[in-house]
């Protein structure tokens, strides 16, 4: 069995270098799929490790590596996300983004500094695993798609047979070090909702004489909102909210068409099925009796996040053994945020988890969100993410 003492000594003699990887990352944040900087500074820290090593094109900055044990076993794999947000960063740090308008917000270059980490601990226990392990790093996570690229590229089969398990690792504001999941729905999915309703414009001053779309796109976030609460059960629930309109671009005219959008999360594919069935049906009619039509576009940005129910546990007590349990607690919800990993556990079992990393004068409860401007992450929990990370694949190729 892997020894968890020396694997967290392992890992605490990488802290001062995993950190220095991780303030250079956020320093020189990149979005998007095209993440040439980010890619060169994952494939500098990975040199020298006997991976195998696969890269994608100028436009794809994905790194697909094995670490390939002495000996044939089954394939594990290990995924983070390398992506920044177009926000602007306001921490006051000093290593804080040198980019106008871009930002580590949302923990990306801890995950990739972690799983770097990782590799490094499992490049040096090669000789004593019966397997391999594969290291995902994606690209366009926050864009949508990443994954689903990836996995096009056969990163699932990266080792030779496809990988038997998949585990992937985000930070979040809560106790600094204590890892959390659940069997089941981790995450929500996301959609898009957007409906346009088009009238007849005119001068603000004669409506009589148009047909006026915004009290039609008025009544139906009034509609979305109530059909939130009352079409879906209190235990499969939705999330709902609408964040765009638009009408006329000047004050005193009436527009030809107006316009809302907005984002929803959903915990079953049952909610999905209701959404894309009943909702062009409610804004078609709001739309009609105001004398207007509507146009409704409904698409499913990121999948339901599923963990196997036997690789969540499988998680929790590895993790509880490597750090003590105390760090490793089930999850009593799922978040109602989504993660693109949910294409990668709807084609092979795994989980994905969440890791507190509240710096210590910060209470977790009034911690700024991912993907705020002012969002930070205790760089400290690294050291103890690589650990876990690595230790999540030896339970799969590790020493029996």
């Amino acid at each position: 069995m892997t020894d968890p003492a020396a694997l967290r000594a392992d890992a605490r003699s990488l802290q001062p270098e995993l950190v220095r990887l991780r303030r250079a990352l956020h320093a020189h944040p990149e979005a998007g799929f095209a993440l040439p900087r980010t890619q060169r500074a994952v494939r500098d820290a990975l040199d020298g490790l006997g991976l195998e090593m696969q890269t994608g094109p100028e436009e794809f900055s994905s790194i697909t590596a094995v670490v390939r044990g002495a000996r044939p076993g089954p394939a594990v794999l290990l995924r983070a996300d390398m992506d920044a947000l177009r926000v602007q960063e306001r921490t006051g740090l000093p290593y804080a983004s040198d980019v106008d308008g871009l930002m580590h917000a949302c923990g990306h270059d801890l995950h990739t500094a972690g799983l770097v980490g990782a590799a490094r601990l499992l490049a040096a226990r090669r000789e004593r695993m019966a397997g391999s392990v594969v290291l995902m790093f994606e690209p366009g996570e926050e864009a949508g798609g990443g994954a689903l690229r990836m996995i096009r590229e056969g990163v699932l089969d990266a080792a030779g047979p496809r990988v038997e398990a998949a585990y992937g690792v985000h930070v979040l504001p809560g106790p600094a070090g204590v890892f959390s999941t659940r069997g089941g729905t981790i995450m929500a999915g996301a959609c898009a909702l957007e409906i346009v309703v088009e009238g007849r414009g005119g001068h603000g001053s004669r409506p009589q004489q148009a047909i006026d779309p915004v009290p039609a796109v008025a009544q139906i976030v009034l509609a979305l909102h109530a059909f939130a609460t009352r079409r879906f059960p209190t235990f499969d629930p939705i999330a709902l909210s609408v964040t765009k309109l638009a009408g006329s671009e000047i004050i005193n005219a009436i527009p030809d068409t107006a316009s809302l959008g907005a984002t929803v999360r959903i915990l079953s594919d049952r909610s999905r099925e209701v959404l894309e069935r009943e909702l062009p049906d409610l804004a078609h009619g709001i739309a009609a009796a105001h004398g207007c039509s509507a146009r409704v576009s409904f698409r499913t940005v990121y999948p339901v996040t599923v963990n196997d129910e036997t690789c969540a546990e499988r998680a929790l007590a590895t993790i509880g053994g490597l750090l003590g349990t105390e760090r490793a607690v089930p999850a009593a919800e799922p978040s109602m945020a989504s993660e693109d990993f949910s294409a990668v556990l709807a084609e092979v079992p795994g989980a994905f988890l969440f890791l507190g990393a509240t710096p210590e004068d910060i209470d977790p409860d009034e911690a700024e969100m991912n993907h705020s401007p002012r969002a930070l992450f205790d760089d400290g929990v690294l050291a103890d993410q690589a650990a876990a990370l690595a230790a999540l694949a030896l339970a799969h190729v590790g020493p029996r």
